[in-house]
């Protein structure tokens, strides 16, 4: 059954539903598990859809975190793709053709268009970046980086520790 949804509709929806679940839940790896989960299987264009952590322990680099999807790199460098442009600018980033991107990681070769979007905690600290891939190109748009700033914003409210 096709779903008469639209692109807002359903992220309205399924912010309403990563809230439901992660209320009162402290681990931001949990809640992390469960945005990607559920944005993957609410969208089908969402090839690989995960989050890299800001790790405390290496300066200026992530880590692959919760994610769902082919295998993502382990890290990458705040200097190095999309991730880390995200990360070091503090804002979205939306590429329609990922081999046109200077500097793009191909951790997968089937992956044409992307969104990165960072994740603030309460501080307005990076605590990491939400990565979703399509093996379409230019599949993401403003209602993408409205729908997914506002999943991000609300992630890690309450979470106290990994």
């Amino acid at each position: 059954m096709l779903s008469m949804e639209t692109k807002s509709e359903i992220y309205a929806r399924v912010a309403k539903e990563i809230a439901a679940v992660i209320d009162g839940e402290p681990t931001r790896t949990a809640r992390y598990a469960t945005a990607s989960c559920l944005l993957s299987e609410a969208f089908e264009d969402f090839y690989w859809t995960g989050f890299y952590l800001v790790d405390p322990n290496r300066e200026k680099q992530l880590v692959v975190g919760p994610y769902q999807g082919t295998l993502g790199c382990l890290r990458i460098d705040f200097k190095r793709g999309v991730c880390g442009a995200a990360a070091r600018k503090g804002e979205t980033i939306i590429v329609d053709n990922v081999h046109d991107f200077e500097g793009h990681i191909a951790c997968d070769s089937a992956t044409n268009s992307e969104i990165v979007v960072p994740v603030f905690n309460e501080s307005g600290v990076l605590m990491a970046v939400l990565d979703v891939d399509s093996t379409k190109l230019s599949t993401f748009d403003a209602e993408d980086k409205a729908g997914l700033e506002g999943i991000c914003a609300t992630l890690l409210v309450g979470a106290q520790y990994p």
